[in-house]
């Protein structure tokens, strides 16, 4: 018989056994404590009225084993519940709940996206234990799930692929512009309030791509120690793709003059031999005047801003909290290479304000949807965004900044079941 379902007399009986008989008559007999009402009474109860109770060692004992008898019988309540009680040795500490984990069980399932979804869940078991004020202990094993999160190479792959699609793609627009950059004898720059007041600095530019192989180097610092570095890096180079060919678009679609007088644009290019060549360098030197790219009329919007402010948001958001001081050197970084941008008269102000606003906007509305899982109720957004859709749909949510060593051996050693679950 469960707590709650003792009559008085019960109530009686057991508050002899616990050495409160003198508080028989006025509990039970009085004011008729069955077990239901048992469960409710707290120490303040006996304080107050109607029962008062005088002495203080009393009240505190008392109140200590209803207190017991309460976690008792939620216990109670939740074996009632197919949840398995098991009493056999557990380790006790002070008659509070203890947990240790007991065993671990891997289970695939299969997801709505994706067929061949390897996404898994962790099944464990933790013990629960209580000891009664006569050294009886009452223990509750609790099996619950928790999501397994995966490293799934095959999308990794599969955004690799996207990366660099795009990137041939951003290269053969930007020759494509730089034929089409209007004369500065008639078409001068473009007035800029910025621009305008600002002096040229012509190793300003130079400095914005330092600023930018700073932050790519803690990210790739990042990427080499966390733990679900697969799907980092599938991230990046999804929310890096959509956003260079969303300025592929932009500046192709409209040819603005050169920002400064400085700039030199006359290269032309007669074949589509010589543009795909051009393509290839730009595509091997990463867009930068460090490795020898110089390009003019890839306009609104700066792709230089572009990855400072991605390579910042990724750093602030795959490091914990307590590590301001990383996030304080992103933002540093990331607005100096952003002023050196502009100083260097390479890009207009506008091209630089689109460039961080487009850029923090998708990484956000990305990470948005991904850790709320919102694409799982909406068909529309998984008509509107396909990819994220497929790169996420086994991601059970936010993911954990852990880190470990790239190469230990228990990494290894997983990683050798999941290839042999596979293929075997």
């Amino acid at each position: 018989m469960q707590i709650s379902e003792w009559s008085c007399a019960e109530v009686g009986q057991w508050l002899k056994t616990q050495g409160f008989e003198e508080y028989c008559y006025v509990l039970c007999d009085v004011h008729g404590v069955d077990g239901d009402v048992l469960l409710s009474l707290t120490e303040k109860d006996l304080r107050n009225p109607p029962l008062q109770l005088q002495k203080l060692a009393d009240i505190k004992k008392l109140g200590k084993c209803l207190k017991q008898i309460q976690e008792k019988s939620k216990l109670e309540k939740k074996s009632a519940l197919n949840h398995v009680i098991d009493k056999d040795g557990r380790k006790q500490m002070n008659g509070r709940f203890t947990a240790r984990k007991k065993r671990k069980q891997y289970q695939y399932n299969n997801s709505p996206f994706d067929k061949d979804s390897i996404s898994s869940d962790i099944e464990e078991s933790d013990a629960q234990c209580i000891v009664d004020s006569d050294g009886t202990e009452y223990c509750e094993t609790v099996i619950y799930k928790k999501n397994r999160i995966l490293p799934e190479y095959k999308k990794l792959l599969v955004s690799f692929g996207y990366a660099f699609v795009v990137s041939w793609i951003t290269a053969y627009t930007m020759v494509l512009v730089h034929e089409r950059v209007p004369d500065k004898q008639k078409h001068p720059p473009l007035p800029d309030i910025f621009l305008d007041n600002i002096p040229l600095m012509p190793f300003a530019f130079k400095l914005a791509e330092l600023c930018g192989l700073i932050l790519a180097s803690f990210w790739m610092i990042i990427l080499v120690f966390h733990k679900h570095r697969a799907i980092l890096l599938r991230r990046f180079f999804s929310i890096a793709s959509t956003i260079f060919l969303l300025r592929s678009c932009t500046m192709f679609v409209t040819s603005l003059s050169v920002p400064g007088e400085h700039l030199q644009c006359t290269a032309m290019y007669n074949s589509a031999w010589q543009r795909i060549s051009r393509a290839t360098e730009i595509v091997l030197g990463m867009g930068m005047t460090l490795t020898g790219v110089h390009s003019c009329g890839d306009y609104m919007f700066s792709g230089h801003t572009a990855y400072l402010t991605l390579f910042n948001h990724l750093i602030t958001e795959y490091t914990p909290l307590r590590m301001y001081y990383i996030h304080t050197v992103s933002w540093v970084l990331n607005l100096f290479g952003v002023f050196f941008v502009l100083a260097a008269h390479e890009h207009y102000s506008i091209d630089v304000l689109i460039a961080f606003y487009v850029t923090s906007r998708i990484f956000l509305y990305y990470h948005m949807l991904a850790n709320t899982r919102s694409y799982w109720h909406s068909k529309r957004i998984r008509i509107w965004f396909p990819l994220l859709s497929y790169f996420e749909c086994n991601v059970p949510g936010k993911i954990p900044n852990e880190y470990e060593w790239p190469l230990s051996t228990d990494n290894l050693r997983e990683s050798f079941k999941l290839v042999k679950s596979k293929t075997g």
